[in-house]
């Protein structure tokens, strides 16, 4: 533990007081023993009445059960379609990883020691962030197309970047809240995502620290969100939490779009079957299957995917690509994981692994994720090509 009360002279607890409570804002770095000594001796010094933590309750049982894995239902998260939230949440997991083995420490383990203290203390806790996978369902839904391939593409080149960190920025990622740094860079490139990761998580918290019950509450907070936590309480912008704690639905001109491309292919081929006959319109449906169903299965088999889940999407990629109720990736992964279920220990080891591409092919989870992702792709080149050939028969 740091010398006694030194946090009182330290620049990462902020005191606000507000509507006769006392808020003791920690800002921490998610990778750092010394935000978690910090954290436990400003909540044995103060006695507050209430702990709050920027943790929801799944993020919470991740720290906290060591078991967690055991229980993934990976066959409803691919039913549920969530595995691009579950792709969002490895990659945010791995690089968080890979700096904490640096340093030598678990990522957030300040928050757990927050939690584990107070129950010592018996002083009760409170979870004040949104559901992660909320926020990570609403960053995902907002996002393009185009977006999303390119967050992709920004993810998978951290993963495969093996530069060496000097000293100096070890110390200096010591002092920072490494997913929120992570969160400004990327909401450099990509403003929606720092709207949904960093700006509405700062009303969310800040809402909640200001509604916790007590009147002094210490309140353990990332150092990414400090300031804009202490300018919305200071602000007292009334939010309705409602508003940011809901999935974004479908826009109604990207359903017009979903449909309008099944109805294109399909009216083209009937009108292939009147006007040039019913010969030429086999041949186009014909293409139409080989255009999606070859590239899908490459995808498929590219991921050293189950024979099974190659041949599914074969005959798959076709259909779905004529509805955006589901995509042929979907297909594939499940048959994917149904006949090679990953076990436990690589679920565990998938934020180290993933770093490895080799190991995209060993490591089961990996490989649907990777069976996902190829096939998806694969897919999406077949229907362009299919529409282009079927459309350019028209004329």
């Amino acid at each position: 533990m740091i010398s006694n009360e030194s946090y009182k002279n330290s620049n990462d607890v902020r005191i606000v007081e507000y509507n006769g409570k006392q808020l003791i804002l920690i800002g921490t770095a998610h990778i750092s023993k010394q935000s978690a000594d910090l954290v436990e001796e400003v909540i044995v010094s103060e006695k507050p009445d209430i702990v709050s933590v920027e943790l929801d309750k799944q993020r919470y049982e991740s720290l906290s059960n060591q078991k967690r894995w055991e229980n993934l239902d990976l066959k409803s998260i691919i039913k549920e379609k969530q595995l691009s939230t579950l792709i969002i949440n490895i990659l945010l997991s791995s690089y968080q990883k890979k700096l904490g083995d640096k340093l030598g420490v678990n990522p957030g383990v300040e928050l757990l020691r927050a939690t584990t203290v107070a129950k010592d203390n018996n002083i009760p806790i409170e979870l004040c962030d949104r559901d992660v996978r909320i926020t990570l369902k609403r960053a995902w839904r907002i996002m393009s197309f185009w977006q999303k391939m390119k967050f992709m593409a920004v993810g998978l080149a951290s993963i495969f970047e093996h530069e060496e960190i000097s000293e100096e920025q070890l110390e200096e990622l010591k002092n920072k809240d490494v997913l929120s740094e992570l969160m400004k860079e990327l909401g450099k490139a990509m403003p929606v995502l720092k709207s949904v990761l960093i700006d509405e998580r700062d009303s969310y918290l800040a809402k909640k620290i200001k509604e916790t019950n007590g009147n002094k509450i210490v309140a353990v907070v990332g150092a990414g969100h400090l300031e804009g936590i202490i300018k919305k309480i200071n602000e007292d912008e009334n939010i309705n939490l409602s508003e940011i704690e809901f999935i974004p639905k479908t826009s109604n001109l990207a359903k017009i779009i979903g449909w309008a491309i099944p109805i294109i292919i399909i009216g083209s081929i009937f009108y292939i079957g009147f006007d040039q006959g019913f010969g030429e319109a086999g041949n186009n449906a014909i293409f139409w299957i080989l255009a999606n169903g070859i590239p899908s299965a490459l995808g498929a088999l590219v991921a050293y995917g189950h024979p099974y889940a190659i041949l599914s999407v074969f005959f798959a990629a076709p259909i779905t690509s004529l509805t955006p109720l589901i995509g042929a990736g979907y297909v594939a992964a499940f048959v994917q994981a149904y006949f090679k279920p990953p076990v436990v220990l690589e679920i565990q080891n998938v934020s180290e692994d993933i770093n490895k591409p080799k190991l995209w092919w060993q490591n089961k989870l990996l490989r649907i994720l990777l069976v996902f992702i190829l096939s998806g792709l694969g897919s999406v080149l077949g229907t362009y090509v299919g529409a282009y050939k079927i459309i350019s028969s028209l004329f």
